[in-house]
């Protein structure tokens, strides 16, 4: 049956092109609807064993997409630590991804001065997820000069993390976020931010310092 090969090859294609995804959730994803054509075309034809095998990771692709949808939301999932903006973690991100970063912040300069600038890398259990830099323009603005992560973690929108489960920003007293003017693709609206210009912006709520204080005095048994 010419139309059962056809099914098989698709499924196999699939499989392959799934593999070839740098992003893992995508990656999951097709390799789910790989094995899915896989297991009719096994099924019908009557490969048992291979019909076992598509199943098995059928499973394993729908238990590791749950996984990975849960977790996009969950501010456990993720931690941001401040570092040095010259510091040799950030200038490898910088250098490994520089065609990457710069195809999405055409306008980005960086001189190297971290005069008014934080920068924070975002992690994911031991993974390295990103980096944001953000400059203290005053009056409570953090104008965001990065905003990057890397394409393995990129449909998992860590940035809801970031902008807006993560008290990080909050806590140094920031009351409002402007990203990049300019940059490519934003996808800030889906997080709340509101259209200002070649900007996004987005309001803080104002937290209390002295019981930030307190709590980071408790965590240390002070």
């Amino acid at each position: 049956m010419v139309w059962l090969e056809v099914v098989g090859w698709v499924g196999s294609a699939l499989l392959v092109w799934s593999l070839l995804q740098t992003r893992i959730l995508r990656l999951r994803a097709l390799n789910l609807v790989g094995s899915a054509v896989l297991i009719v075309y096994n099924a019908v034809a009557g490969v048992w064993p291979m019909l076992g095998l598509n199943t098995t990771l059928a499973l394993i692709n729908i238990w590791q997409l749950r996984t990975l949808i849960k977790t996009r939301h969950d501010g456990a999932t993720y931690e941001m630590v401040e570092v040095e903006l010259g510091g040799e973690l950030v200038q490898r991100l910088l250098e490994r991804h520089r065609e990457d970063i710069r195809r999405f912040n055409p306008d980005l300069a960086l001189d190297g001065s971290a005069g008014g600038r934080t920068t924070f890398v975002v992690l994911c259990g031991d993974e390295l997820v990103g980096a944001v830099l953000v400059r203290d323009s005053g009056g409570g603005v953090a104008q965001v000069e990065l905003d990057y992560v890397t394409p393995k973690f990129r449909d998992i929108t860590p940035g809801e993390f970031v902008f807006r489960r993560s008290d990080v920003l909050a806590e140094r007293g920031f009351t409002k976020i402007v990203t990049p003017p300019g940059m490519v693709s934003p996808y800030y609206d889906q997080l709340g931010f509101e259209p200002e210009g070649r900007s996004y912006v987005l309001h803080l709520p104002v937290v209390d310092l002295g019981d930030v204080a307190d709590n980071g005095s408790r965590r240390r048994g002070e």
